[in-house]
């Protein structure tokens, strides 16, 4: 499935990136990265930082909780 990208318009230059304390920087260890740009949150994967996606601070809080909630686990293989 193709990349996309769905901060077109938004200036990447001044975004702090914050990555999981928990992250290393082992060799494999790849992890979510999140910034904010005005009221849009961005994640990229820090192993591709070109494709960014753009979100809400209500959606990315819903899917924290289902995540929290087990509402994803029956797509685990």
């Amino acid at each position: 499935m193709p990349s996309r990208n769905d901060s077109e318009g938004i200036d990447m230059s001044p975004i702090q990136w914050r990555k999981s304390s928990y992250s290393t920087e082992a060799e494999g260890s790849n992890c979510v990265e999140l910034g904010q740009a005005d009221a849009a949150i961005l994640l990229r994967e820090s192993d591709d930082p070109c494709v960014v996606i753009a979100t809400t601070p209500a959606a990315l809080r819903g899917l924290v909780a289902r995540i929290k909630t087990g509402g994803f686990d029956h797509m685990a293989g």
